[in-house]
């Protein structure tokens, strides 16, 4: 395997928390909007974006523990 030619880029510095919570708005609008069609919709969707907040919440009280809320790097 031949040598890099040149270095690899250094990582992205991103803010995971606003990516989790922009996330999590838009799951929640989805349960919205799906809550108010109603029985026009199959009820897998709508439990698949309360699962989704369901984990996102999860995944932020990880990062939590972990110490990465409130973390400017």
């Amino acid at each position: 395997m031949p040598a890099p030619t040149r270095p690899a880029p250094p990582p992205l510095k991103v803010d995971t928390t606003r990516v989790v919570l922009i996330g999590t708005g838009l799951w929640a609008v989805a349960l919205v909007v799906l809550l108010i069609l109603g029985d026009r919709v199959d009820r897998m969707w709508t439990w698949t974006c309360v699962a989704a907040i369901v984990l996102a919440v999860i995944g932020l009280g990880i990062m939590k523990w972990q110490g990465q809320l409130g973390r400017k790097d």
